[in-house]
């Protein structure tokens, strides 16, 4: 598999990492995460309503287990969209389509307790891994919403889901979060294009500081909105 290139240069960053190290990394470090919760702070709250910390877990493993199916599948002849233009606002964020995300991420999660919970997301990414090493340079998948991209964008899409939501989830238990550099990389070219590094220069935030104002997950002045705006943020649907 050819490697996704992301051109940035900063402390924060991993320069040149492939969509697929930087899913790999930032899985792990989720796990890691995941393992030191107690009992208790599974059950906490989400920003993600109405998803608690294990259904948004339950919604991270359905968003993972859905690369191994598109694999097995009949390959599009051309890849057509990119990773950000994947988040865009269509029928993919329709209210029946969000309501059935929410039941998807409930289900998934289930009655199952944490350790198995833990188990099945480790399982999960280590077979996208493990799959998608197997695959050749160019290879195209199709997405469930009818998008043709090249397998290593639509990794970059998850790479996307595992980070934010990882976010998400040290906020909702009041922890640091654990973002790591490959996939802040990656976050800051889908945010801001391939040179995301200047992002975090021009505003001084650290990353997940940065990530959550671009996302909507923290509130944001006229003032950073217009900065933002001209260091090219890409607006992206997010649901």
């Amino acid at each position: 598999m050819s490697l996704v290139e992301v051109k940035c240069d900063h402390g924060d960053v991993t320069v040149g990492s492939s969509a697929l190290d930087a899913l790999r990394d930032e899985s792990a470090a989720l796990i890691a995460a995941l393992e030191g919760l107690s009992g208790p702070a599974w059950q906490r709250p989400t920003r993600c309503a109405p998803w608690l910390v294990r259904d948004l877990v339950g919604h991270i493993i359905t968003a993972l287990a859905r690369v191994p199916d598109m694999v097995a599948a009949p390959a599009p002849e051309r890849a057509e969209i990119t990773a950000a233009d994947y988040f865009r606002a269509d029928d993919r964020f329709s209210e029946a389509v969000n309501a059935d995300r929410v039941r998807t991420g409930r289900e998934r999660a289930g009655s199952a307790d944490p350790a198995m919970l833990v188990q099945e997301l480790t399982n999960t990414w280590q077979a996208v891994v493990a799959v998608s090493e197997r695959q050749p340079e160019g290879r195209v998948v199709l997405t469930r919403h009818g998008d043709a991209m090249l397998l290593t964008e639509f990794l970059i899409t998850r790479v996307f889901e595992v980070a934010v939501h990882g976010i998400d989830i040290a906020d909702a238990v009041d922890v640091e979060p654990w973002l790591t550099p490959a996939a802040t990389g990656h976050l800051l070219r889908m945010l801001f294009g391939p040179t995301g590094s200047t992002a975090l220069d021009a505003t001084g935030w650290d990353a997940p500081t940065l990530v959550r104002k671009a996302t909507g997950r923290a509130p944001i002045s006229p003032i950073e909105s217009a900065m933002l705006d001209q260091l090219g943020m890409r607006r992206l649907a997010l649901g």
